[in-house]
């Protein structure tokens, strides 16, 4: 999906990433990331938010929680959505500070009181049930603490496993149960997706969720709750923050463009974020009829994996389908000339926490001068330097 796209954008990413995987450095089954062009992302769209007046709240699941990642990321967006209980302690020992929490899995209600005490900007709610369990919380610890309302989605927009939220109809009836709570202070609202890409085109375009998102503030706001923020996540980069300035959001939440991996970058190799990372792997076996088989472990079934390259004879092959039911032992290729042993890269769109990949972070490649800063597990933990890739004992 992004491999035209780093290969030409980014070619000293996957020079350095074929490098690390052939010395041993890194084993298969890892995704290197470009700290510089990260960083650089996220420069440019703080930039780019301060003149539309937007708010940017950084997401990070995507590149695996990577403390590094979230470091270099806050020098420019300071402020976190955190999208779990999880999430929120791996950017608290970053030292990162939060805007948004809860926004798409909401906060266990035992793990309020140690959220809360890091004082998130607001917290994401679904349902009356969890507002008020925020509400006794923050009254335990003294103050009152504003939240957003998720407003459920359109039906034909919202993924499985992502259900829930305040229906419209439902609105004025969960206000009115929520104004009454001394803990919490409704502070605006908010939806996912707001903002998807056309398939094919990659164009951004508002949902369906995002109009309901906008009828809810209007309906808060005649409530009188003031200067309501609008949280608009989906596809938040450089050139769909017009967008949302136009359409009255106050915020986005900004994950792949932080990489230059969202559906638009894979189809514009225009757009102003540079692409972040590659997967790297190796080639494990060779069935009978050609088909190599890769090293999995870091596949993701929405990825859109098209192609991986064999940079021993800079063989591009094609990536196999896999059914949903697949485990993620290997991945097929087409056949090809390829043999165990050989090292393959690849640039697809990923979602790096339900992996078990290996987080390779390279500094100092916008300088000429690369060096492996540090590897990490899907989760954000590090990992002891043999475990990156020496004496793993694969190829």
């Amino acid at each position: 999906m992004f491999l035209d796209a780093v290969l030409a954008r980014n070619p000293q990413l996957v020079d350095h990433a074929v490098e690390l995987h052939r010395t041993g450095r890194v084993q298969p089954d890892t995704y290197v990331i470009d700290l510089d062009a990260v960083e650089a992302n996220a420069a440019l769209l703080a930039a780019e938010a301060r003149r539309w007046s937007l708010g940017l709240w950084p997401v990070v699941k995507q590149v695996g929680r990577n403390p590094e990642v979230i470091r270099a990321v806050a020098r420019h967006l300071p402020r976190f959505a955190a999208i779990d209980a999880p999430e929120a302690r791996t950017l608290h020992a970053a030292g990162a500070r939060f805007g948004n929490v809860g926004h798409l899995v909401q906060i266990p209600h035992r793990a309020l009181p140690e959220i809360l005490a890091w004082r998130p900007e607001a917290v994401t709610v679904f349902d009356a049930a969890n507002a008020r369990a925020v509400s006794e919380a923050a009254r335990r610890l003294g103050w009152v603490q504003d939240v957003l309302v998720r407003i459920e989605g359109a039906p034909e927009l919202v993924h499985p496993g992502q259900e829930g939220g305040v229906p419209l109809g439902g609105l004025a009836e969960f206000a009115a149960e929520v104004e009454e709570l001394p803990g919490v202070r409704v502070a605006g609202v908010t939806g996912f997706p707001c903002v998807q890409c056309v398939p094919g085109s990659g164009q951004p375009r508002p949902t369906a969720t995002f109009a309901r998102v906008r009828e809810a503030r209007a309906v808060l706001a005649a409530r009188g709750h003031p200067d309501l923020k609008l949280s608009a996540p989906g596809v938040t980069c450089a050139v769909t923050l017009p967008l949302l300035a136009e359409l009255g959001a106050t915020h986005g939440e900004p994950g792949h463009a932080l990489t230059g991996t969202t559906p638009l970058h894979a189809v514009d190799q225009g757009q102003p974020e540079r692409p972040a990372y590659v997967y790297v792997t190796g080639v494990a076996h060779v069935l009978a009829d050609g088909r190599p088989a890769l090293h999995g472990g870091g596949f993701y079934s929405r990825s859109g994996a098209e192609s991986a390259l064999i940079p021993r004879t800079g063989t591009r092959l094609a990536v196999q389908r896999a059914p949903a039911e697949n485990i993620d032992y290997y991945r097929l290729l087409a056949p090809g000339d390829a043999r165990p042993g050989d090292t393959a890269v690849l640039a697809f769109r990923t979602q790096v926490f339900v992996t078990r990949s290996t987080v390779a972070v390279v500094a100092g490649l916008a300088t000429g001068s690369p060096r492996l800063i540090g590897c990490h597990d899907a989760l954000g933990q590090p990992l002891p330097e043999d475990a990156g890739g020496k004496g793993t004992g694969g190829p």
